[in-house]
């Protein structure tokens, strides 16, 4: 999905139909992008983490960055965060387990 499909998404999260947040809006999505790809390692690159992306910057706009995040969201961050650990682990037994 592209950065203006999801800032589409965003906005109909939050109930916002006009352009005047948008100057917010898309860094707000794109430092959320940052830390999940660059802190938790979990690549944006599919339609659950691009909606978990979506939601967890809903969240953040709501609240300010302030307070503690959901147990829905940090349930799903932590499943992301299994699903990416059980990736990497499938892709080293087959890299290096045919000698």
């Amino acid at each position: 999905m592209s950065d203006d499909d999801l800032l589409l998404i965003l906005k109909a999260n939050l109930g916002i139909s006009s352009t005047g947040r948008d100057n917010y809006l898309k860094p707000l999505l794109k430092s959320t992008r940052d830390e999940l790809v660059n802190q938790k390692g979990i690549p944006v690159d599919d339609v659950t983490s691009e909606m978990f992306l979506v939601d967890l910057t809903a969240f953040r706009y709501r609240n300010r960055g302030e307070g503690a995040m959901p147990r829905n969201l940090a349930y799903r961050l932590h499943n992301l965060m299994i699903h990416r650990q059980g990736e990497q682990s499938r892709a080293a037994s087959t890299d290096g387990g045919g000698d």
